[in-house]
């Protein structure tokens, strides 16, 4: 049907030594179970689809699972039915999204209420339901997710119980807080854990190597990580969603983001693309500072090893969906870092700022928004107001919107000794800490990583 969405893959102009672009276009529910393409490009939507201000303003006061139908049927009537989608979608999202005001220019999104306390949660919860509905049922098939902290529990959460879906999530044993172990380790069920001797960026790697190995097509590999589109369309609805309950009249807004593997902000720049009014996107990383160079000089550079921070789920020396800005902007990106063609960067500065906050800053900022505020941010949520409050130096102000992505309870000791706060534990959270689980542990070295998947399957 011509008005259907397709997928292409970020990698289909090359022709290399290495890589031969994959030029076919496939449908949502063929990237969703491929997770990459086969020339190990992301899958990206063949057109973005409008909405008008009167589309946007609809929108308000709807709950928020009729927002996310709202804004995802536009990308899944093919693939699946209206009547489907908004099962699934009620079905995934029982949880609030509390605005706080922090002055008259600045508001905190707390997108940290789902079942682990993260805003993975918004994305995760979807895709497990949409992958479990859409699957052939005789079919099996595997998951694979690397993740720096939050993404593996959502994911695990999310998964967890669904038959014929088989997951297996890598972690940085050294690189987790103690409550983010306990979430992941204590998963069970269909969903089994590793911890691996090395960085985020070295799980990353592994998981990557494995969708490109074709002696594991029989376990039906796919991926849960935001190299899936399955993990970016959802994460445009929240921005949609609390836009529109914060603006009485449609007005430019900037949004500042804590950012690692740039899955929520590219989530914002499609929104953006699709009509939401963004003046800019404010991409805050810590000191994995590979984007903010790169906007500055451009010329990109990998940080590698990436670099430990307090907000450890941003420690991202290489963010995959760099590729899939690069090709928004009419540049093209390899999974390794690798520069083929230099995207338009008069365009992505208009559009995107980045800055990287050091461990020092994310902690006075800690510090400044409890003692002015009386409202307790935690490392991930602190780096973004920092990086607006430094871009409010060299800009004008205007309305403003802060992304808060984990609640404090994750990162106690932080907290606690910052602010001398235990922060309370959601009940959500403390069903999970009270059950009992264990990792399994690997070396970094994907021909152990490989045999353990075989033996598995």
């Amino acid at each position: 049907m011509k008005d259907r969405i397709l997928y292409h893959s970020t990698n289909r102009h090359l022709n290399t030594d290495k890589i031969t672009g994959f030029r076919k276009k496939v449908t949502f529910k063929q990237a969703l179970f491929m997770g990459q393409a086969p020339d190990k490009g992301l899958f990206m939507p063949t057109r973005i689809p409008r909405l008008s201000k009167k589309d946007i303003l609809e929108l308000k006061e709807k709950p928020y699972h009729e927002v996310a139908y709202e804004i995802l049927r536009r990308f899944l009537s093919h693939d699946i039915k209206d009547k489907e989608l908004k099962a699934i979608t009620k079905d995934a999202y029982n949880f609030d999204i509390p605005i706080e005001k922090l002055d008259q220019y600045t508001y905190i999104v707390r997108l940290d209420k789902g079942p682990t306390a993260s805003f993975k949660d918004f994305a995760a919860r979807l895709m497990a339901r949409l992958m479990h509905k859409i699957k052939p049922k005789d079919k099996n098939i595997t998951v694979l997710v690397a993740t720096s902290g939050d993404t593996g529990s959502a994911m695990g959460e999310a998964y967890r119980g669904l038959n014929g879906i088989d997951v297996h999530i890598l972690y940085p044993q050294s690189e987790v807080s103690p409550i983010q172990k306990k979430l992941l380790d204590s998963i069970g069920k269909n969903v089994r854990t590793i911890a691996i001797d090395g960085t985020f960026d070295d799980c990353q790697k592994l998981v990557k190597e494995a969708f490109s190995d074709s002696s594991l097509k029989r376990l039906n590999l796919t991926s849960a990580n935001s190299i899936n589109i399955g993990r970016i369309l959802p994460q445009t609805v929240y921005y949609f969603y609390f836009y529109v309950n914060i603006v009485d009249e449609i007005q430019p807004a900037l949004l500042s983001i804590p950012s690692g593997n740039f899955g929520s902000s590219l989530g914002c720049e499609i929104a953006r693309r699709m009509g939401l009014p963004v003046k800019r996107i404010i991409l805050a990383t810590n000191e994995n500072d590979e984007f903010s160079k790169l906007l500055k000089s451009g010329i990109y550079r990998k940080v590698e090893p990436s670099r430990k921070c307090l907000s450890n789920s941003m420690n991202v020396g290489n963010p995959s969906n760099l590729a899939r800005y690069f090709d928004l902007y009419n540049g093209i990106l390899d999974k390794d870092g690798i520069v083929h063609k230099k995207p338009n960067l008069k365009e992505m500065r208009k559009h995107l700022y980045s800055t990287a906050i050091s461990d020092e800053d994310t902690v006075k900022t800690i510090n400044r928004i409890y003692k002015k505020h009386k409202i307790i941010v935690e490392p991930h949520g602190a780096v973004g107001i920092a990086a607006l409050i430094k871009y409010f130096k060299e800009n004008k102000k205007r309305l403003s919107i802060c992304i808060e992505t984990v609640h404090p309870a994750k990162f106690p000791e932080i907290i606690k000794q910052e602010l001398n706060i235990s922060p309370e534990i959601p009940e959500s959270l403390m069903k999970i800490i009270k059950r009992k689980g264990k990792p399994g542990y690997l070396p970094n070295d994907y021909g152990i990583f490989k045999e353990y998947l075989l033996k598995k399957g």
